[in-house]
Parts: structure tokens; C-alpha cells; sequence
């Protein structure tokens, strides 16, 4: 059963390795939360594989994917919310000029 749930992780890998490199190289913030979402995305394809095809295959992976679910939708909205106010203050979308909150 294990060689059937690698291509799984391995594409799970894969997402997981562009997620995290979108969200640590781009400058746009729009493209980081994408990156982000892509980095849960692979992690909720992980936990499905797992629940289905793993060695004890339960119900639990796919619980904890609709929770991961609710949390990517709950950090988007908070995310949009707090990229559209930052916007409207400065007119630019980009991370490094997102620190003038702190004065």
C-alpha cells in the first residue's frame, strides 16, 4: 500500500516546494497569499492521500482537510481585508512597503 500513496506526496512535495518559494521571492502580496494557499493545498492533498490510501486509513485526514479548509478561507478574507486597507492608505501592494503600520 505505501507505493501507491507516493505519487500522492510527491505531488504534494511539489505544490509544497512552489508554495513556499512564491511566498518567500515575490514582492507582491496578492502572490504571496496565493503561495500560501498553495502551501495548504498541498498540505490538505497530503492528508486526504493519507486518509485513503495510508495504513490505517481513516476518516481523520479528511476531517483535519476541512478544518485546514476553514482556516485557508478564515486567513484569505483577513488577508484580502487587511491588503485592501493597506492599499487604499499607500496605493501599492507590495511586502516591503507594507511595514509603515509600525510608526
Amino acid at each position: 500500500m505505501g507505493g501507491v500513496v507516493a505519487p500522492y506526496l510527491m505531488l504534494g512535495a511539489i505544490l509544497f516546494c512552489i508554495g513556499i518559494y512564491g511566498a518567500l521571492s515575490k514582492k507582491n502580496a496578492v502572490i504571496v497569499l496565493l503561495s500560501i494557499e498553495l502551501m495548504l493545498n498541498a498540505v490538505n492533498l497530503n492528508l486526504v492521500a493519507f486518509a485513503k490510501l495510508g495504513v490505517n486509513p481513516s476518516i481523520t485526514g479528511q476531517v483535519f482537510s476541512l478544518f485546514n479548509i476553514a482556516v485557508a478561507a478564515a486567513e484569505v478574507s483577513v488577508g484580502i481585508a487587511i491588503l485592501i486597507a493597506l492599499f487604499r492608505n499607500s496605493g501599492k501592494t507590495e511586502v516591503q512597503d507594507m511595514d509603515y503600520m509600525k510608526r
